[in-house]
């Protein structure tokens, strides 16, 4: 079981985070654990901390983080209430990536004066 400590130096302590190890598959519950640790904002604390941060600094961070949290609550409320269109969602080609649809021409040698591959 893959279980990484989360004590902090201030004396708060978050929920450890577990992992069950499923017959020997390492890989797939270091996946897992990588998905939890990115859901619970690890890699983002660990990121702001690599460096000293005033508390000017954090305070204005903080703020923009809240005015982003707050704007995109009130546009997510808008287009609940039909007052703003949704966001278009890109086209999906044969793959079920983001580009052209079938045939579009965004595969190899697209957009180089070559007619599409009949």
């Amino acid at each position: 079981m893959l279980v990484p400590g989360s004590s902090f130096r201030d004396g708060r302590r978050r929920d450890d985070l577990q992992v069950l190890v499923r017959d020997n598959n390492v890989d797939q519950a270091l996946r897992v654990l990588k998905k939890k640790m990115q859901r619970e904002g690890v890699f983002r604390e660990m990121k702001r901390r690599r460096f000293y941060e005033k508390p000017s600094e954090k305070s204005t961070r903080e703020k923009a983080e809240a005015i982003r949290r707050a704007r995109k609550l009130a546009r997510k409320q808008a287009i609940r209430e039909g007052l703003i269109a949704a966001p278009k969602k890109p086209k999906l080609d044969a793959r079920g990536r983001p580009g052209a649809g079938p045939g579009g021409g965004s595969g190899f040698g697209a957009g180089r004066g070559r007619p599409p591959a009949a």
